[in-house]
């Protein structure tokens, strides 16, 4: 097998300000595992809360790729799954390109080869088996911290291509400025279910003052209301709290999820922090039936980077799958999102395709 690797610059439509900081733009980094004719693909993202600048996830994803040379067939690589000590961006993005292969190799969608359980069922014609339906999830869409005029503004635009739910950013300085943001999206588009996302902004103290008066606004549910970094301090919050709350930053890894299964009503799993879809069906599992649900999220990605994800859409209570739509140009197609709806497809692989190219260098 062959890998190569490809950088580049994926601008935002707008900068995102969130509690602890604004951006504007990441590079990506394109993994791509060549195997007799076919190819499969894989994304990293940088990420300065993670740690992750372009020459680190240059450097591991190289070094992924000389590994892989020791395999015959990117199906025992995908059976071994060698992690290592690289970062989980890394071991995602590689296992993506070599699911996307697999799928290439066995004109399967990516969904299938992961065999996820919950898949829902396709209608069928009396006396013919059913087969399982491509995941799909209505998604939420992302609104920064922004006056509530433009907030408002976004909502409604939002509302009328179809979106029903919305998730605005929170942790101004002033926390009036956040709750009249919400009042002004809930006012704008009335339908649309509202979570909230703090970015670990708030003390427990200001939690507690805070939460009752987005339950007063219908708010569905808060990810990370506390700073990371004390997962009981946030467990301690949710027996108290009058809404659902999600665990985000304090829920990286499989340990740090199985600490809090049953205790915070919800975890939002992103695989570029987990470690990719298999380590995410793995906590899927751990999870059911604790009282804790599940949430996919995303980093700002493009349709590559979140495609792995929406695979397994169907399983998650609430998606947060909109990286590629706050994207000024997305490089990539194929599981859509405007509407309001993310869509795995049923075509082999990943089912994404390329819209252009950048820059290439061989690994």
């Amino acid at each position: 097998m062959k890998a190569t690797l490809r950088t580049v610059r994926l601008a935002l439509a707008e900068p995102l300000r969130i509690s602890r900081s604004t951006m504007t733009a990441r590079d990506a980094v394109w993994f791509t595992v060549e195997h007799k004719g076919l190819t499969g693909h894989g994304e990293a993202v940088t990420s300065v809360y993670y740690g992750l600048n372009t020459a680190e996830l240059e450097r591991q994803l190289y070094e992924a790729g000389l590994d892989l040379g020791r395999f015959g067939d990117p199906e025992s690589a995908l059976r071994e799954r060698p992690a290592g000590d690289r970062p989980p961006a890394v071991t995602a993005a590689v296992e993506a390109a070599l699911l996307d292969l697999c799928g290439k190799r066995s004109g399967l969608p990516v969904h299938r080869l992961l065999d996820a359980k919950s898949a829902r069922t396709a209608p069928s014609t009396p006396g013919t088996p059913s087969a399982p339906s491509a995941p799909s999830a209505r998604t939420a869409r992302t609104i920064g911290i922004v006056p509530a005029q433009r907030a408002a503004a976004q909502a409604r635009s939002l509302a009328d291509s179809g979106f029903t739910v919305i998730k605005v950013k929170a942790g101004a300085p002033a926390p009036e400025d956040d709750l009249d943001r919400v009042r002004a999206i809930a006012s704008a588009a009335p339908r649309a279910r509202l979570l909230l996302d703090p970015n670990g902004a708030w003390t427990s103290a200001e939690a507690l003052q805070l939460l009752p008066r987005y339950a007063e606004l219908d708010v569905e549910a808060v990810e990370q209301p506390v700073a990371p970094g004390d997962p009981e301090a946030l467990a301690r919050l949710a027996e108290r709290s009058p809404l659902p709350l999600i665990a985000d930053e304090d829920a990286v890894t499989y340990e740090d999820v199985r600490r809090l299964a049953g205790r915070v009503h919800g975890v939002n799993v992103k695989l570029a922090k987990c470690g990719g879809p298999y380590e995410a069906l793995r906590i899927a599992e751990l999870i059911e039936g604790s009282g804790t649900e599940l949430m996919l999220g995303c980093l700002t990605a493009s349709t590559l980077g979140l495609a792995p994800a929406v695979h397994l859409a169907d399983r998650a209570r609430w998606a947060d799958l909109d990286g590629h739509l706050l994207l000024a140009d997305d490089p990539w197609t194929g599981i859509g999102g405007a509407d309001g709806v993310v869509r795995a497809s049923e075509l082999p692989g990943l089912g994404v395709r390329e819209r252009r190219v950048g820059r290439e260098d061989a690994a």
